[in-house]
């Protein structure tokens, strides 16, 4: 019985340190990934805004190839829709909110499923001598499990490295054409 009780007192513990520790943790995440791309502005920009393009490249889609995928309104303009529901990826939905012609794309994500959530989404494009700069960046409100991820840094890790696929992915699309 006494193993009980220290056991209990010590989940009670843990859950307290986990709530109460979330208080103190950021309310925002940001993960970010840059990468220059040997290829005109105007086709790399192209394959990000033309969510038609984005599917060929991204990492999410690679990994859920038989996710069903519905893409809406036209591409490079604030309004087009990238829809996804599969096994791996879950459900969610990508709309453009705002463009810059090959300067900026701004996203508005919404999670579905596994899990509910929001995020912004940018892409930011800059010439240099002769290739493009590509930044792209996600942020978001923390709920209290993405407090603990990103406190151990595993919400950098693990869209930092979906990031860095689909970045290859787009260099590589990109410098094709």
């Amino acid at each position: 019985m006494k193993f009980l009780k220290i056991f209990l007192v010590v989940i009670v513990v843990f859950i307290a340190i986990f709530l109460i520790g979330g208080l103190f943790l950021p309310k925002v995440f940001s993960v970010t990934r840059t990468t220059n791309i040997a290829a005109n502005d105007t086709v790399v920009y192209k394959n990000i805004a033309d969510l038609n393009n984005f599917l060929q490249w991204n990492a999410w889609s690679k990994m859920d190839p038989k996710a069903k995928v519905e893409i809406t309104g036209i591409p490079e303009q604030a309004g087009h829709t990238y829809h996804w529901k599969g096994e791996k990826a879950g459900e969610g939905e990508m709309r453009l909110e705002a463009v810059k012609p090959v300067e900026e794309i701004k996203i508005a994500m919404r999670f579905i499923e596994p899990f509910e959530s929001a995020a912004k989404t940018q892409f930011n494009l800059s010439k240099e001598s002769d290739s493009t700069k590509v930044t792209w960046t996600i942020s978001g409100e923390n709920n209290i499990f993405s407090k603990w991820m990103c406190a151990f840094g595993i919400m950098d890790k693990t869209l930092g490295k979906d990031f860095e696929d689909g970045l290859k992915s787009l260099k590589e699309m990109s410098e094709k054409k």
